[in-house]
This record gives structure tokens, C-alpha cells and sequence, in this order.
């Protein structure tokens, strides 16, 4: 994979993308959110804000000084990590708009230093689902479920200007974690196939640089994917039987720090390998599992 560093955002300031689109980012980076979270908003005068993003006091200060001079009919979250959705409830106090997501469900949050935490207080007014259509003024947002890095991910396409905006499912400057226990590697794939069926022109990840003509791009997501199952396979035909073996034969090439996402990473694809009879797994399917090839 070839991934797009070259992102620096003007942190506290409004950045227009396009004739619909605004954006925001966050000062906070970190190794699972690059140089931090994009909101974007979207329209002129009557807008949506997608990804509100974490609760900093100057990331929502900037955002509530814009504000002033729009009105906010929609705030919609791709998913309740807390570099997306906590920003959402001061926002709705201050704006008066409501939330939209995909349905939160039953919540399991881990800390296994793997990924951003998740946002447990938050709870949207409105449920989405998979093909909704929301209507603004001048504006129109599609709804596509797509389940993987999380079980509640969703992405918004704005077909007045043919973008997606992919929150953490595709980003161009990093491979998406599919960490346990709610990500799921399966779901990850299917849903990656399922972008390969629309006409997007451009992707707005939360997390990045825009991604131009994306559907190369998504395909080598997909590759990318497939390549690393080989390697897992290729690991334990080599003797690698358990994650952590696995983990220092596949990813000796990036910081041990990374190692944890790593691990889950790898831990997605064996739950997915073993459900294909590719793998098999003496003890539970779990970090603590020894592997062999079926």
C-alpha cells in the first residue's frame, strides 16, 4: 500500500474544501487519529456537521464561533469513537440540532491500547439505517452502513459533488484497525466491496488527506488485506503458532508501541480465517489461541 502522509491542517481554523464543503480538524493527534479529526461541515447557510469530533474546549470554541452565523438543521456521526462523537452533545446545546448515527447497540469497550476508546454516553436522536436519505437545504446525504471497524460505522455520500465521507473505514494516510471485540474483519471486506458499487469521485476521510479516485485505492484496500492473510498463513507454516509470534514475524518494520493494533489486527483475520476452515485454533479464538493451518 502506498498511503498519503502529506496533510497539514490550520488547526482552529474553518478550511474550505469545496463549494459545500468545510472542514475543521481537531488538535488532537495521536497514532490512531494521524494529525487529528476532520469535522466537516456541509452547505452554506443551513448546514450538517459530520464527525462533531472529541470534546477540546478550542476544537468546540472554533466550531461554536463559526456557528454564529448558520444554523445547524443536522449533526451526524459515522461512528462513537471518542476522537468523533463527544463534541455532538455540547454542540446540540448550543445549536439545538439533533443527532443522527447508526443504532449504538450493546457496547463492549476494551482498553487495549488498539484503537481510540469508545464514546459510551453517546446516544443518538435519530437511528439510521443502511440506504436512509437526509435532506437539507441544497444538500443531500445518503447513508451506507459499513460495518468492520465498527459494528455502528457508517459513511455519508453527498451526490451534489459525488463524495463519500468515509470516517475511519478508508483513510489515505493509514489501513483502518479492526480491533476486537467489535470490529470484524469479515464485515470490513464486504464492506469495502460495497464502495466499489458507487460513482464517488472523492473520499473525505476524518482522518487526513481527501483521497482522489478512490476505487483503485479501495481495491488495494482490499489486496492489501488478502495479502496480509498469506502472510499470517505463511507465519504459521514457519512456526509462528501464537498472535504475538505472528505479530513480531508480519510487522517487524513498525514501532513496538503500534504492536497492540497489530495484534488485533491479526486477531480479526484469524476469527475471519477460522470461519473460512483456513485456520484452526486450539483453545478459544482469542488473543491467547494457538494456530495451525487447517
Amino acid at each position: 500500500m502506498e498511503f498519503n502522509k502529506n496533510f497539514s491542517p490550520d488547526y482552529g481554523q474553518i478550511t474550505t474544501v469545496s463549494p459545500l464543503i468545510r472542514r475543521l480538524v481537531a488538535h488532537n493527534p495521536s497514532p490512531f487519529t494521524f494529525h487529528g479529526t476532520g469535522t466537516y461541515i456541509i452547505g452554506r447557510d443551513k448546514v450538517a456537521i459530520i464527525d462533531p469530533g472529541p470534546a477540546i474546549p478550542s476544537h468546540i470554541h472554533a466550531l461554536e464561533k463559526f456557528l454564529e452565523n448558520v444554523e445547524v438543521s443536522h449533526i451526524l456521526v459515522t461512528h462513537n469513537h471518542v476522537d468523533h462523537s463527544p463534541a455532538a452533545h455540547p454542540l446540540k446545546l448550543v445549536t439545538g440540532a439533533e443527532t443522527y448515527a447508526f443504532d449504538m447497540g450493546h457496547q463492549v469497550d476494551v482498553d487495549n491500547h488498539a484503537e481510540e476508546g469508545r464514546d459510551q454516553n453517546f446516544k443518538p436522536d435519530h437511528i439510521l439505517s443502511d440506504g436512509d436519505v437526509i435532506e437539507g437545504d441544497g444538500w443531500t446525504l445518503d447513508v451506507i452502513h459499513t460495518p468492520g471497524h465498527l459494528s455502528n460505522h457508517l459513511c455519508f455520500g453527498l451526490p451534489q459533488e459525488k463524495a463519500l465521507f468515509t470516517g475511519d473505514h478508508v483513510m489515505g494516510w493509514s489501513a483502518s484497525v479492526v480491533s476486537q471485540p467489535d470490529g470484524d474483519m469479515r464485515d470490513y471486506l464486504a464492506s469495502l466491496e460495497k464502495l466499489l458499487d458507487r460513482d464517488d469521485e472523492t473520499y473525505y476521510p476524518t482522518h487526513g488527506a481527501p483521497i482522489d479516485n478512490p476505487k483503485p485505492f479501495v481495491r488495494a484496500l482490499i489486496a492489501h488485506r488478502h495479502d496480509r492473510e498469506r502472510q499470517i498463513l505463511a507465519a504459521i507454516a514457519e512456526g509462528a503458532n501464537s498472535i504475538p509470534q505472528m505479530v513480531t514475524a508480519i510487522y517487524s518494520d513498525i514501532p513496538i508501541y503500534l504492536h497492540p493494533a497489530a495484534a488485533s489486527s491479526v486477531l480479526s483475520h484469524l476469527i475471519h480465517m477460522a470461519n473460512d476452515n483456513r485456520v484452526i485454533c486450539q483453545g478459544e479464538l482469542s488473543y491467547e489461541g494457538i494456530f495451525t493451518t487447517s
